[in-house]
Order: C-alpha cells, then structure tokens, then sequence
C-alpha cells in the first residue's frame, strides 16, 4: 500500500462515520422515568452514603473496578517522538481499544497538557479515585522513571509504564525458554543490552530478576558501552555501568549468548552475529526495522534463537501479550499495586503456556500446520485465545501471595470460567476466518468486477493476502475506479464485451448448450448468456478456471442466485440448497439458517439445513449448538409452524443422534441461560452456550438476523450458500465493503475444504 493511499484511508478509518475509536456505552436499563430515578436523582443518593461510610464500596457500586486511565502528556509517542498531548490521543484511543478487546477492560484516556514532573504526578493523583488502575503511556525517559516510582508510592491502585514493563515482562518470558532451548543456564549467560531508554532498563532489571547477574551485562547507549569511567551517566544508567575493556558493539558482542536491542535497525551485522557463542540468542526488537533482519539473521547463524518486535516474523514480541492480562488479574483482586511479583507470574505465565500443545485455532489463524514449542515458537501468539484465562489468575494469585490484594478470589476455576465469558474466546472468528484463507489462497471470481466497493475489496482481498482476484466487467470502468483508488498493481480482468473473449464464450456456450439443450435451450441462447457476467463467472467455476466466485453485490438474490443454480447446482446428495448468515456479536457467533433460499421448508428439509449448518459450523472450529426456534416451546402450541419444528427435532434425533439441538423453543430462552434454567431445566442446551438458530421459514430467518445486524452493529459474513457442487457464494444487494472481503475469505476456505475433499475421494 503506497504512503499517500495508507495516510488517506487511515484517517478515514479514524474520523468516519464517527471520529474516535472508542466512545462510553450505559449498562443499565435506562428507557423509563424510574431507570433515571434510580441512576440519577433520587436513586443515586444511596449508593453515595454507602460509599461515604464505606470507601471500598465504590467497587461495588460503580465501574472504577474495571476502569483504567491511559494517560500520555505526548513525549514519545510511538516513533513520532515529542508531539505533544492533543496530538498523543489518537494513539491512547487505541491503547483504549486493545485494553477492551483483549481483556473486556473499561478505559478513558486522558492526556496530561505539561512537561513538568510534579504538575503531571499531582493531576494524575487527583484524578485517581476514579480509577482502578493507571497506564502510563508514551513519556519519555528519564522523567517516566520519576513518574511512576512516585505515583506507586502515593497511589493505591495498580499503575504500570507499559513503554517500560511490557516489553520487559514479554521478552522475559522469550528469553527463559530461549535459555533453555539453547541449553544454557540463566545465571551463567552473557547479556548485551543495545539501548538505555525505560524499556531497555526495566527489561534488565527484571532479567536480574530471573538470574541473570549483573557482572554479566553489557549496555550501550548511543554514545556506546555503558562504562563506569564515563561522566555523563544519568542515575537510571549508572547501576549498569561496566569496568571491562569494551566500548563498542563490536566489542561487548564477541562471546555474547544474549543479544537485546531495543535501539534502532540494522546496528547488529553479519560480522558481530558470528561472534556471538553457539545458540545465540537475538531479540532484534526495534520496529519496524530490527537491529538485524530476521532473514539475514538466520542464514548468517543456522542454531540463532530469534525474536523481533514484527508480526511477519516468528516471535513477536508484543505488548499486547502483556498489559491487558496484568492489568485484568490486578483489577480482578483490587490490588494495590502492580510489583515485581506480579510481573514475574506473567512472565513464567506466558512462558509455560508456549510449552503447552497450541489450539487449531491459533495455527489457523497464524497459517501454521503445527506450532509447537521451539526455536520459532518461544512466547505465545497475541490472538492465542488462552491467554485471558492463563495470565490474570498467574497475576491475581502473585498480588494475593504478595499481600497487596485487598479482594482476594476464592475459586479459581469459577474465576477462570467468568474470564472465558467476560471476553468470549469466539470474538476472534473473523480474524481466524481470513487468517485460514490466507494459509492458501484461492482464484475468486467477482462477475461485479466494475463497482466501486467490488473493485475495493477484491484489492482488499489480494493486499491481505485472502484471494487471487479476478474482475469481470467493463475494462475502462475498472480502470478509472483503480486510479481513483491509486490502486498500482493489476488485477486481471475479463472484459465480456472484448473480441478476443470469444473463442473461451464459445467453448462455454456450446457445453452449457449441450448441458440444457433438451431443456428448451437453443445455441444461441447460450451464447447470449455467457456474455452476462454472473453465467461468465460459474461457467469458469464450474470448468475449474477459477476457485470460487462471489456475486450479488448489484442485483437481488435470486437474480444472482439463479445462474448458479442452472450451472453449477448442488452437490451429490443434497436434496435442496440453503443458506446461512453468520453475526460475529459481542456475546459470540451465531449463524442464522436458512436465511436465503427455501421461504417455507417442510420438517425433513429443516432436519437437513439443520445438518448442513451445522457442517458449516465447525468450519469455524466451533461445536454446534443448536436451536430449533418458534413461537412456542416445548409443545406449548400446535400451530403449523410449531408442529413442524418439533417434528423436525424428531428426524434430527433419528438421524444425527449426535448433534447438540433442542426445540420448539422461543428466542428469548435460547440467548439467556438463567431464564432457560429456571423454565426448562430438562432442556439439551442447558448449561451451553447457544451458536446456531434454525427458524421455521425464510422470512423469520432474514428479519431477525438484519434486525440484529442493525441493532447491534454485528459483523456480518454471509450469506452462505450451503450445499454447492463448487464454491459460490453471494453478498447481500448493496452489500459493506468489509461484507464482500469476509464473504470473499468465506468463499476461499469453501474452495480449500472442497478442494482436500475431491483428493481423499480420489485417493479412496
């Protein structure tokens, strides 16, 4: 992506359809007179008194505990350096966003107008009773020292200097399995530091802390080795001056096991890489230019151990790994500060959970076969969802044992399962979704290929790599829509109206011809639909010169739906194709079937959407949980309808007697668990989280998921044809952007599944 089109989009991203990037929603009722009498005036006086008589109530009666403030005054702010507070916001907005995606954590940024020291510290410590915790965030060292050692002190509650502890606690817990992948001990490596910011000093503190000895320690500022003969040594530098004889890299690198830059990129060559003792050990963490590449890197040493603070390359070393889990656990048990202990439970934390076999879903979402624990894989991956219910409680019992917990948990499994739901491990289904399609990409096929939004997202899908795009429509058309979108790589594109198109329309006409002609086709009707583009399309689909294709964007369903039909057709076995539509919501998947085909489906053909969504849905690595919706429950009515659905649960119980479903059941029940249990304690879904909803028709399906959809703002991937010979699917008429790229990665992942099915066939 070219700087001039990234710049446009990003502020785009950051200013529309509203500025900001993360806002302040209620969670309470708040619709009537009485909701506002009880949440303002004359209700809340209450809760006041009690927290008047008693501070500690205030966990209890508002959200400071699970607040957090990101607070900058803009010194050093990623690599923009000194910008200023106003200008810092954008990126504690974002520093907002990873704190509630990750660890479901409330935050309010602020950032702190001055330079001063003492003005700073007292306008945190004045707003702090708001706050379960504190983040300091992008302040430039020295003063961020000075910042947070007296803000500990004075304050209460958990704070952390992320820039400094972050990086520290996730390089740790690399560097203790990388130790011991090399065979080395702790205690007896010899560490270089290139660097001497606040990262760099606490990432050696805390390696002290795990063993490492400080005779063994090597730092370099940009003025060179950390000596003690120097004179300009700042008092954070000085404990880590050195008497031996080096004054360079070049020099503190010869022997070295341990290799950490926290500088700038390509300081590390070749050369000092050789000196280094066998099994290096190198975190090259500048981004986005590492002190070494990675790729030089490994073919200078073969037996290197490397990380680097890039997503590309294998162990990143990421903040995010860090501070929404610490700061989860320590909020979890009202602790008074974020210590050393605390730090250290994180850091062995996240190194024994990369010893431990990795989910599908992580080596899906990362395009690996098999992750396992070794020199490419020493700290888990960000998306990994394990991490929020392996960090926190590693974090809470550390604050407990520790003594600075003033609310300390008693059951830590049920404490683990509330983590689980807190966040919802299924929240992550879009990204594992195009991460799956990115392990191998496919030809896609867009018969749509001149509209605005198709032309966006079929570049979409080949820049992220999900798709090898093709574009059918008016050459010009494209062209002018690409240069509009300062788009400078070529997609191919098939022009229907080009002469050098007609021997391939030809060949299409005469077998789509020969397929139809005792069906009141004639020859030249063939050939006057190959030169309509969604007949184009699935004749390339169906002749296998394209993967899959995706349509609808500019013309109905069933328009769009019909060409596919006449070509492609269902596969072997399945009596009739339906569609599903799958919402990612905030309370996890739930897939919505049928929502675009049958209107009015007997009980036999409920059984089989029932079945084929279900297939669907473990697409997706998720277990099927199924509802079987109505009006009624449980026998409760014997309308049409009703009748239909319970009949329908008795096929599925015949036929697929494994199958998790339950029903006729109303909506209500299925989505709230407390209410099921206490009506229909008897029933199949109890205890389980509902994903899948079967409805008795059409038209119930498609409202309630656009209902939904608009309501709730969920993402919408969909929908999802079901029971296709060959992979085809469709978007919504006048579908978003992003809904053609999750439909096109929908699609890739159709292509790759049926594609290792037609080998095992031909291997039976």
């Amino acid at each position: 992506m070219s700087e001039k089109r990234l710049r446009r989009e990003a502020l785009a991203y950051h200013a529309k359809p509203r500025p900001g990037k993360i806002s302040v929603i209620p969670i309470k009722k708040h619709s009537t007179q009485r909701d506002l009498s009880l949440a303002y005036s004359p209700g809340v006086a209450y809760p006041c008194l009690e927290i008047e008589k008693n501070p500690d109530d205030i966990y209890k009666y508002t959200s400071k505990g699970n607040l957090v403030a990101v607070i900058s005054n803009g010194t050093a702010v990623l690599g923009l350096g000194d910008i200023g507070a106003p200008a810092s916001k954008p990126v504690m907005e974002g520093k907002g966003l990873l704190f509630k995606i990750f660890a479901d954590i409330d935050v309010f940024d602020i950032e702190v107008d001055t330079k001063d020291i003492d003005e700073f510290v007292e306008t945190v410590k004045k707003i702090a009773p708001t706050f379960g915790g504190i983040n300091l965030e992008d302040i430039k060292a020295p003063e961020a020292f000075e910042i947070e050692r007296r803000l500990i002190e004075e304050l209460d509650i958990p704070v952390m200097h992320d820039d400094q502890h972050g990086t520290a606690i996730i390089s740790a817990a690399a560097l203790l399995n990388a130790v011991e992948l090399a065979g080395k001990q702790m205690d007896q490596i010899k560490v270089v530091i290139n660097g001497a910011g606040a990262a760099a000093i606490s990432c050696t503190k805390l390696y002290m802390k795990l063993g490492v000895k400080p005779e063994n320690i090597i730092m370099l500022d940009s003025k060179g080795v950390i000596r003690k003969d120097r004179k300009d040594l700042s008092k954070d530098k000085a404990p880590f001056a050195t008497d031996a004889d080096v004054h360079t890299l070049a020099d503190a690198i010869v022997g070295a096991d341990v290799f950490v830059g926290l500088s700038v990129g390509n300081v590390l060559t070749p050369e000092m890489l050789k000196q280094m003792n066998d099994n290096p050990i190198v975190f090259a963490l500048a981004n986005p230019t590492p002190e070494i590449d990675y790729k030089l890197a490994v073919k200078t040493r073969d037996d290197v151990i490397m990380a680097t603070g890039r997503s590309d390359y294998p162990n990143q070393v990421n903040n995010v790994l860090g501070f929404p889990y610490i700061f989860r656990g320590a909020l979890d048990v009202r602790a008074k500060k974020i210590n050393d202990e605390m730090k250290l439970a994180a850091v062995k934390a996240l190194a024994a959970l990369a010893k431990e076999p990795v989910p599908e879903q992580v080596n899906i979402a990362y395009g690996t076969k098999n992750l396992t624990y070794g020199k490419d894989y020493i700290i888990p991956k960000p998306f990994d969802p394990r991490l929020i219910y392996k960090i926190p409680p590693a974090v809470a019992k550390a604050a407990m044992e520790s003594g600075v917990a003033r609310h300390p948990i008693k059951n830590f499994k049920k404490y683990e399962e509330e983590l689980i739901e807190r966040l919802g491990v299924e929240v992550k289904q879009i990204r594992l979704m195009m991460n799956r399609a990115k392990a191998q990409p496919k030809k896609v096929v867009f018969p749509e290929g001149d509209y605005f939004d198709v032309v966006k997202a079929a570049y979409i899908a080949h820049e992220e790599g999900i798709a090898h795009p093709v574009l059918i429509g008016n050459r010009k058309r494209i062209n002018e829509i690409k240069e509009e979108l300062e788009y400078h790589f070529d997609l191919p594109v098939i022009d229907l109206q080009s002469e050098e198109l007609n021997e391939t329309i030809e060949k299409f006409a005469l077998k789509f011809w020969e397929k139809n002609q005792r069906k009141g086709m004639t020859l030249l009707e063939a050939k006057r639909l190959m030169r309509i583009p969604n007949y184009f399309a699935a004749m390339m689909v169906n002749e296998g010169e394209a993967d899959a294709l995706v349509t609808g964007y500019a013309r109905s369903f069933a328009s769009s739906f019909r060409p596919l039909m006449k070509i492609i057709g269902p596969e072997r076995g399945v009596k009739k194709i339906a569609a599903s539509v799958l919402l990612v919501t905030n309370k996890g998947p739930l897939f919505f079937a049928d929502s675009a085909v049958i209107e009015e489906p007997t009980a036999e053909e409920i059984a089989d959407i029932t079945k084929m969504t279900s297939e669907l849905v473990k697409t997706f690595k998720l277990e099927p949980v199924i509802a079987l919706l109505s009006f009624s429950n449980f026998g409760s009515s014997d309308h049409p309808d009703a009748v239909k659905m319970r009949k329908a649960l008795k096929i599925i119980k015949e036929q697929y007697p494994d199958l998790i479903v339950d029903g006729e059941i109303q909506a209500d029940f299925v989505l709230n668990r407390e209410k099921l249990k206490k009506e229909f304690p008897f029933s199949e879904l109890l205890g389980r989280k509902v994903n899948t909803l079967i409805f008795p028709n059409l038209s119930s399906s498609n409202i309630s998921y656009k209902l939904v959809k608009e309501i709730t703002g969920a993402q919408l991937v969909g929908p999802i044809i079901m029971g296709m010979r060959k992979p085809a699917h469709l978007v919504q008429l006048g579908a978003g952007i992003d809904e053609i790229v999750h439909i096109t990665a929908l699609a890739v992942i159709d292509a790759q599944i049926k594609e290792k099915r037609a080998k095992l066939q031909g291997q039976a």
